[in-house]
């Protein structure tokens, strides 16, 4: 049973941040052209997030470009994603948001929650907790 704990804990990020549907995120992957090598964003929304954040962790990021809806599933700790921006938070009352492939325009747009509620590390909900059950 060890060995499988050490597999599935190499090769994984430690800068991975907490994402959540309904988050507004730049995803910057690495591109590698012939010889050349250079650095892509994809900027768009969160509609899902699956298998937890191991090593098999992957989210389902959507934009609108040219008018035409673009979807791509971003694994947590591939080795050619640089780095992930969280831009901004949407209240949001589901895990998968499916239901905004089928909107359009402003009916496709969310209610922004302020950014620094939406992103708690499971620290401080630690020292939250710790704290509630100290009192």
């Amino acid at each position: 049973m060890d060995k499988i704990k050490v597999f599935n804990k190499k090769g994984l990020k430690s800068d991975v941040p907490q994402i959540k549907s309904g988050m507004k995120v730049r995803v910057w992957q690495k591109i590698k052209e012939g010889d050349k090598e250079r650095l892509q964003a994809f900027e768009g929304m969160v509609i899902a997030v699956k298998h937890g954040l191991g090593k098999t962790g992957t989210f389902t990021v959507r934009k609108i470009s040219g008018g035409i809806g673009v979807e791509r599933i971003f694994p947590f700790h591939a080795p050619t994603i640089d780095k992930i921006e969280v831009l901004s938070q949407a209240k949001v009352r589901r895990t998968k948001l499916y239901y905004l492939r089928g909107r359009i325009g402003k009916k496709s747009k969310m209610k922004q929650v302020e950014l620094t509620e939406a992103i708690a590390t499971p620290e401080t909900k630690e020292k939250e907790e710790i704290m509630s059950v100290s009192e």
